[in-house]
């Protein structure tokens, strides 16, 4: 085949190839990294294998590698309520048992908040590092539960407002998701005094944060700020780690924000 063939049959084989391309698309880079794609099954299953690893680790006594597996299994945000509870029991105990009271005790707290149904065996009550500081924890939280309980109108609501007092009443007895899904409907059902719709959007903010929802729990708080821009949680309330950052930046947010001229 002569050059001047050869250059031909190049550029027709360069002009099939082109013409077979769509328009404006280009080419994939065979050297770009291909991005895994993660179910949310998936990451359910590797939190779980994560907390079966820290359960082995712990029962090895390999607290530091029981304490890493055991948090990466929260991280994964994917584990159950009573799967929770388990992780956070387990690293309750290795900080009791590691003279770290305070971080034991807040272990505790959370597993018993996500997780109602949460306790301990006879067996794991009974130990002399932390069964003391769990029936101390738990015996807190009733008492805050009861003495925050809202109380009982005289007479049944009805309409939006009584949906209020049984998402309040919900919330009262730890039940978080049930409680969120009354209290927007509350508000989407309409409550007329401002104070109703602050109580309805701040229980359910709790309960979001409660249940690991921060951005939704952030968004709630946030439409507070739009009706009540003085709005502020007593100190009681502020300092609880399940919220307190994230009210803080709902607040810092609302602050920030420009206002809007009347």
């Amino acid at each position: 085949m002569s050059s001047s063939n050869a250059r031909a049959a190049s550029l027709l084989a360069l002009l099939g190839i082109t013409a077979c391309a769509p328009v404006g698309q280009q080419p994939a880079d065979p050297s770009a990294p291909r991005v895994p794609q993660i179910s949310e099954s998936q990451l359910r299953e590797k939190a779980r294998e994560s907390l079966a690893q820290g359960v082995e680790h712990y029962n090895a006594g390999r607290f530091a590698d029981a304490s890493r597996s055991l948090t990466a299994a929260l991280d994964h945000g994917q584990l159950t309520r009573p799967e929770q509870g388990t992780a956070r029991k387990y690293l309750a105990f290795m900080h009791c048992a590691s003279g770290r009271e305070a971080q034991c005790r807040d272990e505790f707290r959370k597993a018993l908040e996500i997780d109602p149904g949460f306790e301990l065996s006879v067996a794991e009550a009974g130990h002399p590092s932390w069964g003391p500081v769990y029936r101390d924890v738990r015996a807190r939280l009733s008492a805050t539960a009861a003495a925050a309980a809202p109380a009982k109108p005289a007479a049944l609501r009805s309409g939006a407002e009584g949906v209020l007092d049984q998402g309040l009443a919900r919330y009262a007895e730890g039940k978080f998701d049930a409680a969120a899904k009354l209290l927007a409907s509350a508000l989407k059902q309409g409550l007329a005094a401002k104070a109703d719709q602050i109580a309805a959007l701040k229980h359910a903010a709790f309960s979001h944060c409660l249940l690991g929802r921060k951005l939704t729990c952030r968004n709630e708080f946030a439409k507070i700020f739009a009706i009540e821009p003085a709005f502020d949680l007593p100190a009681a309330e502020a300092g609880h780690p399940s919220w307190a950052k994230v009210f803080a930046d709902a607040k810092q947010r609302a602050q920030a924000a420009p206002k809007k001229k009347q």
